[in-house]
């Protein structure tokens, strides 16, 4: 045990690892090491902020079952998250820059996690790890791939189609236009997707301007009319086109089936 631990705190640990769990909850130690609730507290707190314990919420924390030789523990991005989910009775999806990364279509590793949720909005921190919790409707969850990790937990991603739908629904968050497009077109020439899954979870999870852009790229792609059609069926008349790449001038030809200004026509040859 660590040198500097005293006899609770080794108590604590030797708890923890009986149990063979990480998680350790306010209440959960004070039977077994005979202490009150209030010095139970101020043993999390310390713990927590020495850097041997990891707190997730209030009340909730995760614990090692070996302590690193550093002293300084974190527990991994699978178990942080779906221990906070699992607390908050909640649903998630990795997205963005961590699915681009999985499935190969970004080779930069991203910093944080991105994850669609129903529960908990805004940025989050869990030990070392830093997450952008992103709150939807529970409609807009689901087409879902799960990937096991090292330590035997599992952590649910966007599939790999709806990885590109976020990519363009959600662009301004995930840098995703006009990169995802190229995504799409690769994925598609390799036929590890294929155009009837798109336009069905882009009707699904895409809005508006999803759509309308989806319709450009998949007609530009040569995809069968009844499919194209399925996406203009959800449509209503536009006055004003929105810009195949948002950010740049609205100058180009005009797309009036879709309502999109095609400003970029490397995009969209």
């Amino acid at each position: 045990m660590k040198k500097g631990l005293g006899e609770i705190e080794r108590l604590l640990f030797a708890y923890v690892q009986m149990r063979g769990q990480a998680v350790v909850r306010a209440g959960d130690l004070i039977r077994p090491l005979h202490l009150s609730a209030p010095r139970e507290r101020k043993l999390l707190s310390r713990l927590a902020k020495a850097g041997w314990i990891v707190r997730v919420q209030r009340g909730l924390y995760l614990a090692p079952q070996k302590l690193p030789l550093g002293g300084k523990w974190s527990p991994s991005e699978a178990l942080a998250l779906n221990t906070l989910m699992k607390a908050r009775n909640g649903r998630y999806q990795l997205s963005g820059p961590n699915a681009f990364n999985v499935y190969g279509f970004d080779e930069q590793i991203p910093v944080r996690l991105y994850a669609y949720n129903n529960r908990v909005s805004g940025d989050w921190k869990i030990g070392a790890l830093d997450m952008t919790l992103i709150k939807v409707a529970d409609s807009r969850l689901g087409d879902t791939a799960v990937v096991a990790a090292p330590d035997g937990e599992t952590t649910v991603y966007s599939s790999r189609v709806r990885t590109l739908v976020d990519a363009v629904y959600d662009w301004s968050r995930f840098n995703g236009i006009p990169r995802g497009y190229e995504w799409i077109r690769r994925e598609l020439t390799a036929r590890r997707i294929s155009a009837a899954e798109l336009v069905l979870c882009t009707l699904r999870y895409g809005d508006k301007g999803t759509i309308r852009r989806m319709g450009v790229l998949l007609e530009k792609e040569g995809v069968e009319e009844k499919l194209l059609r399925k996406l203009e069926r959800a449509l209503t008349p536009t006055k004003g086109p929105i810009p195949w790449i948002p950010g740049k001038p609205k100058r180009g030809p005009v797309a009036g089936r879709w309502g999109v200004v095609v400003n970029d026509e490397a995009s969209s040859a």
